[in-house]
């Protein structure tokens, strides 16, 4: 009855199969875009800590020897600690330093989301490139049988010739579609590969009885979670809120900076005076340094933060719309895949009695080869977008979770829990 879907079905499953979260994990420790974002997460996190170390004390040791010609000789050792009281300009620079770490770990987080929605297009495209190739090899071996059948009665004066070569080249047209099919399963093997930096694994295939995933909320609802969750906008809000902080900082550079200084100095030597030869004496100081010309550059650097702010306004407002957008179209696609599924399981059905009928009719005389062939044909398109609207479903699923900023291990798990147990 179903022996071409079985075929497809049956081919991908074997005792030591993977399963999307097992392709995770791979993916999660080998994936070097993954690691890339942590690394400029790390890295954003130091510069904040750089930029905090401007408002810390800073002690400086210096040890100088000299001699003069009279062969008189001596050493100077001198310390400096200096403390930071009123410097606004470095405090605004650490906020927004803060401002882009938090970016920057938001963007990781975007990363992770990303990467599993990755994993996940990956895994279910080396299942659709091999159930495809399965229905390819099961359609090619349907018409050489064909061929067979035609060219025994061709021999026995019962067709003629030109079934036998009209089933000859629809054999041969799907043997150059089991050929783009094995390409097509090599190249989605390869792009798993890359992800898990190994050999693609054999894989857990969906439940052959996969029911539409029902929605909570409606469109809006998802829209609204997405705006105020999503971490990728979260980190756009972030990098205005750091250009705000820059341009207070950068208007900071006309007013003074206070700081407390501690200077030791000890000399020891033959140059030495005496009255300074037991001497270690200490400076405390407060300095006061105010800004009165810099050639413009305050002012410039107060406008070049102002239109970089601009710029990272603009941004977050093109990746809200952008968000929205994907939110909607997701939403719709989840709900229109649920449709998609249940024709094509229809259509399936459809295929196949059709298929029984026509070889029937053939035996009877009612159907002609060319009924046949393209019945047979009809049977595999159907049970290709049968296949394709399986994981397209699921894909768009987690696709919504994404632009919602909630695809977690949990979104991962619930679609894991949808494949073939072992």
């Amino acid at each position: 009855m179903r022996v071409l879907f079985l075929t497809a079905a049956l081919l991908s499953q074997t005792a030591h199969a993977d399963d999307l979260l097992q392709v995770w994990a791979e993916a999660r420790a080998a994936d070097p875009v993954l690691r890339q974002a942590a690394a400029l997460s790390g890295a954003q996190e130091a510069a904040s800590r750089e930029a905090r170390a401007a408002l810390l004390p800073q002690w400086t040791l210096q040890h100088a020897e000299q001699r003069e010609t009279g062969g008189n000789r001596w050493r100077t050792t001198t310390s400096s600690i200096s403390q930071p009281l009123v410097d606004l300009a470095a405090l605004r620079e650490w906020d927004a330093s803060r401002s882009d770490a938090s970016a920057q770990a938001a963007r990781l987080i975007a990363a992770e989301q990303a990467a599993r929605q990755r994993v996940a297009e990956a895994y279910f495209g080396l299942l659709s490139a091999q159930a495809q190739l399965a229905t390819a090899r099961a359609n090619e071996e349907a018409f050489d049988r064909q061929v067979s059948e035609a060219q025994s009665r061709f021999a026995a004066g019962l067709s003629a010739q030109v079934e036998a070569d009209q089933s000859r080249a629809y054999r041969e047209q799907a043997r150059a579609g089991t050929l783009a099919a094995e390409l097509a399963v090599a190249d989605a093997r390869e792009a798993l590969a890359q992800l898990t930096s190994g050999t693609a694994p054999t894989l857990q295939p969906l439940r052959r009885e996969l029911r539409a995933q029902p929605l909570p909320d409606d469109a809006e609802a998802w829209a609204q979670r997405a705006l105020q969750a999503n971490p990728a906008l979260r980190a756009l809000q972030l990098d205005v809120q750091a250009g705000e902080q820059r341009i207070a900082g950068a208007r900071a550079g006309h007013l003074p900076t206070l700081s407390l200084g501690v200077d030791t100095q000890r000399q020891r030597g033959d140059g030495v005076p005496l009255s300074d030869a037991n001497r270690t004496p200490t400076q405390l100081a407060l300095k006061l340094t105010v800004p009165l010309f810099a050639g413009g550059a305050t002012t410039a650097a107060a406008d070049r933060a102002a239109f970089q702010r601009e710029a990272a306004r603009e941004q977050l407002e093109a990746g809200r719309r952008a968000v929205l957008r994907e939110v909607r179209a997701d939403y719709l696609a989840v709900g229109q895949g649920a449709a998609q599924l249940q024709s094509a399981e229809a259509g399936v059905q459809a295929a196949e009695r059709a298929l029984e009928a026509t070889r029937t009719g053939l035996t009877l005389g009612t159907r002609s080869t060319t009924d046949l062939l393209l019945a047979i044909q009809t049977l595999t398109a159907a049970q290709n977008t049968l296949t394709r609207a399986r994981h397209r479903h699921v894909l768009a699923l987690l696709a919504l979770h994404l632009a919602a900023g909630s695809l977690g291990d949990a979104e991962l798990a619930a679609v894991n829990a949808l494949l073939e147990t072992r």
